[in-house]
């Protein structure tokens, strides 16, 4: 039980944040640190501003970053607020990658792009797509990374009519990807047997350690097709609803824009802004007990946020020495 929900994972990570950040929790006590670490490690919040090789480290985590993806930019697929299929904001792989990176600073461009090539299905990066086509294609390429890789490669082999069985399961979480030659699907006729196809993927599945797409749901999908394209596929499991359901991330497509917990927070905060903005002007003489309480609701994260802040008030305090020293 331990193994498969990582806990060894939390637990080096929590060890390494406290003893990173020891002068600040002392304040608080162990006790509650690790309450808070482990709440955040339960909401998703967790993942909020660290690094990709923790964001990417396992499938809980993957998915808790999709899902804090979709609630912090649902809004982009709305136009005046109201959900339309024809009107809504579209962005480019790399707008789209600029959001990620406001989640995890160091998020890979290699894989917003490998996300888009299955919405665009060529290297056309410059074009444009929508919040729920990317999303859909980036929970696939995001959440069965590894398996895709595989993926790949047995395509490759089948199309050059090699033995796809010595095909080599990745091994490595450490983030570091591989360039993904993109097959040629130019041509509609061109792809493999699905039949074929399918007993391949059978059998990575089950000598793969990472995740993978339920087989049923692979097998229904490739059994009404006589053959497939690597990117057919690909752009297949993005759709599948299924399959979204069984990954848990993300709401059907009809939900997509749909958080009522969100929407709710949200209408709170613009009440208490409108409140202030109305009293604005009256209130600044006035009282300071007289200004409104604003509740902001709190989000347990872990304490990396704190550590970073100490390094910034240190580059901060290096930086007036050198401009005093300037000066003088």
């Amino acid at each position: 039980f331990a193994a498969q929900r990582h806990v060894l994972t939390y637990m080096e990570d929590a060890v390494s944040q406290l003893l990173e950040n020891r002068e600040d929790i002392s304040q608080y006590g162990i006790a509650r640190f690790f309450t808070e670490y482990f709440n955040s490690v339960r909401q998703g919040t967790h993942i909020l501003f660290r690094e990709f090789s923790f964001v990417q480290a396992t499938p809980h985590n993957r998915a808790s970053f999709l899902r804090t993806f979709w609630r912090c930019f649902r809004t982009v697929g709305k136009n005046g607020g109201k959900y339309s299929s024809i009107c809504c904001y579209l962005l480019t792989a790399q707008e789209y990658h600029c959001l990620l990176q406001l989640l995890c600073p160091d998020f890979p461009m290699e894989l917003t792009q490998k996300a888009a090539r299955i919405v665009l299905m060529d290297d056309a990066m410059d074009c444009l797509m929508s919040f729920s086509d990317f999303l859909f294609a980036f929970q696939i390429q995001f959440y069965y990374s590894e398996f895709l890789e595989s993926v790949a490669a047995i395509y490759q082999d089948l199309l050059a009519g090699k033995n796809p069985n010595t095909v080599i399961v990745p091994t490595s979480s450490s983030g570091q990807h591989r360039q993904r030659q993109p097959p040629n699907d130019c041509n509609p006729l061109e792809g493999v047997e699905a039949s074929l196809f399918y007993q391949c993927l059978e059998s990575l599945c089950d000598r793969s350690k990472y995740s993978c797409p339920p087989s049923a749901l692979v097998k229904e999908m490739l059994s009404s097709v006589q053959r497939m394209t690597f990117y057919g596929f690909l752009m297949a499991l993005a759709k599948d609803q299924g399959i979204n359901r069984a990954l848990g991330a993300l709401p059907d497509k009809g939900d997509l824009f749909l958080d009522p917990a969100m929407d709710q927070e949200l209408e709170k905060l613009v009440a208490q802004v409108s409140g202030l903005s109305v009293s604005g002007p009256a209130s600044c003489s006035a009282d300071t007990a007289n200004m409104p309480v604003r509740n902001s609701p709190r989000i347990n994260s872990p304490w990396k946020p704190l550590h970073h802040r100490r390094k910034m008030d240190a580059e901060s305090e290096g930086s007036n020495e050198e401009t005093d020293s300037s000066e003088n």
